[in-house]
């Protein structure tokens, strides 16, 4: 029987780093659901459709594959349509489409099912908003990944500028601020805690104290 791990948490709080990192040690599958949505955000901008447009985004859905594969290295591949999309949904702007389309209830049907299959086919670490409360109620452990606005804020702000792009500190604050307003206070499946989450707080680890304790608190949890 495959077991499940949800891990739930803010935008830029590491999840998909540090549960990368932690299937990769335990010998799971990881799979970043995250990612789907960001590529269904990057096939509505690419067809000049505003993500929170309902109607045109149901319509859109027709004409959209979106699946996970990997490559020689193991490293998890975002495929919309046949192409490798991974590089060109990690900007702000592809970030935002990704929370506003997100909300749309026939959106997340769509991807529902693709998740859960993954869940009952493979050992996975699945992280994203809704994974322990909607897309995997029943996971063996389940873990609400966070840290402050302003640590976020701060790690992104690093990323992009080591990405070579030009942005301000402030600017990408009130980003990760606007990104939490949407995802907690959506209508459909937002984001908050399962009642039976473990939490684990960032804020002051490194990225290897952060990975270590994620594999601890797996391992402890899923005994």
């Amino acid at each position: 029987m495959s077991i499940a791990i949800a891990i739930d948490g803010p935008a830029g709080a590491g999840k998909s780093t540090i549960a990368k990192a932690a299937a990769k040690a335990l010998g799971f599958i990881y799979v970043d659901t995250g990612a789907m949505y960001r590529a269904l955000g990057l096939f509505a901008l690419r067809n000049i459709i505003e993500p929170d447009d309902k109607d045109s985004v149901k319509e859109l859905l027709k004409r959209a594959e979106v699946s996970l594969a990997r490559n020689e290295k193991g490293e998890q591949l975002v495929i919309l349509n046949g192409e490798d999309v991974s590089s060109l949904i990690r900007t702000e702007q592809v970030s935002m489409a990704a929370s506003k389309i997100s909300a749309i209830p026939e959106v997340r049907a769509f991807l529902l099912s693709l998740q859960r299959d993954m869940a009952k086919t493979y050992d996975v670490i699945m992280d994203g908003r809704d994974i322990g409360t909607v897309v995997l109620p029943d996971a063996k452990v389940k873990i609400f990944l966070t840290a402050s606005a302003e640590i976020r804020a701060r790690r992104r702000y690093d990323e992009l500028i080591a990405k070579g792009e030009n942005v301000v500190y402030e600017d990408v604050l009130a980003d990760v601020i606007k990104r939490d307003d949407n995802d907690m206070n959506r209508p459909i499946a937002p984001l908050k805690p399962a009642e039976d989450s473990i939490l684990v707080d960032t804020s002051e680890l490194t990225l290897q104290e952060s990975i270590d304790l994620l594999i601890n608190t797996i391992e402890v949890n899923s005994k």
